[in-house]
């Protein structure tokens, strides 16, 4: 039986397209462990999933000044310990790495004990984490086409996003019972990913008494940042976090609002659901959301909005806009050729072990 090691963290972002690969990784007889940091989101959603989990010491690498940016690395290199002391005793055949911080201890320990890697990149622009792992890499899978002229010769492999296959097993009437939405209105659906958008719950529930007359709204809102004076309002619910009912959540959505993550927004184009995208703006990242919203937006896929100048009149005349004007962006979708990257990376992981 072969093993492998999936690894990636720190938002759901990192570990989703991870999960989405089980069932085609236990079909093939694959021996699966999780590895990510001590009690990062990874544990929780890995462990959910019955997987074997080991964690090990993380530290974020950031762009800007702050005192972590002294001590983190000594985290990294306890991390990059403790998971080489990890492999050597499980002796897997391959590391499959989804990126984020939490990876890359993993990745540079599996490198310097000969474990073939393969990692994936899901934005436009490689991120940080995945560009400390190249070398370690034996394949480098990415989400986008522009992507590959930046990945390294050789490397590069165009395969899409890994996506989650109970997604498309949604069921409309589950979805509104959950939320309890018992009339015809059309329902809009927000989502900041699974830390939040502070601004963009901001935005939304501003724009709630103009919303209301005309769509039910279901905001999944982040961790800790629920409004409990909205509870019980009519038409709206707001929840921390979806797991299992995502799929039924998505059915009923008419309209999307949502960050421009690249999982995300690939999940939604799979799914063909009008959607209004939020990138993060330069200031507050890498840039990254602004480029992939960017290219779903030039596809006919999306409409963007600014986060900086968004108001609550702003946002209810384009949620207005995008669902009157549905079937063109579902039209638009229903011609992509982005495709799902599972037979894609389990054909990679296959050739790379019999390598």
């Amino acid at each position: 039986m072969s093993k492998i090691v999936l690894t990636g963290g720190g938002t759901a972002g990192h570990v989703t397209p991870n999960l989405a690969l089980l069932p085609a990784l236990n079909k093939e007889g694959f021996k699966i462990t999780y590895v990510g940091s001590y009690d990062g989101i990874e544990k929780q959603l890995a462990t959910d999933q019955g997987l074997n989990y080991v964690g090990v010491a993380t530290g974020k690498f950031r762009r800007y000044l702050d005192v972590k940016n002294l001590t983190d690395p000594f985290k990294v290199v306890k991390g990059f310990n403790e998971a080489k002391k990890f492999l050597k005793d499980y002796k897997p055949d391959v590391v499959f790495s989804k990126g984020g911080f939490v990876s890359v201890p993993v990745v540079r320990a599996a490198a310097a004990l000969k474990i073939p890697c393969i990692i994936h990149e899901s934005d436009m622009t490689p991120g940080l984490a995945n560009k400390l792992c190249y070398g370690a890499a034996k394949k480098v899978c990415c989400n986008f086409p522009e992507t590959v002229s930046k990945l390294p010769a050789g490397k590069a492999v165009h395969t899409g996003t890994p996506i989650r296959a109970e997604l498309f097993t949604g069921d409309t009437a589950r979805g509104k019972a959950f939320c309890g939405f018992t009339d015809d209105k059309p329902v809009l659906m927000v989502t900041g990913g699974s830390l939040g958008a502070v601004a963009v719950n901001k935005a939304l529930r501003e724009a709630l008494p103009l919303l209301l007359p005309t769509f039910n709204v279901c905001h999944l809102c982040g961790k800790n940042k629920k409004d409990e004076s909205l509870e019980g309002t009519k038409g709206y619910v707001q929840f921390e976090y979806i797991k299992d009912e995502m799929k039924d959540l998505f059915a009923m959505a008419d309209v999307i609002i949502s960050r421009a993550g690249a999982n995300a927004i690939c999940e939604i184009v799979a799914l063909k659901k009008p959607n209004i995208l939020i990138p993060l703006p330069a200031k507050s990242s890498r840039g990254d959301q602004l480029l992939n919203a960017e290219s779903f937006a030039s596809q006919g896929y999306s409409k963007v909005l600014d986060q900086d100048t968004l108001s609550p009149e702003l946002l209810a005349d384009t949620v207005s806009a995008v669902y009157e004007d549905r079937d063109s962006y579902i039209h638009a979708m229903e011609k992509s050729t982005m495709q799902n990257a599972i037979p894609v990376i389990i054909s990679l992981i296959k050739n790379t072990i019999g390598k």
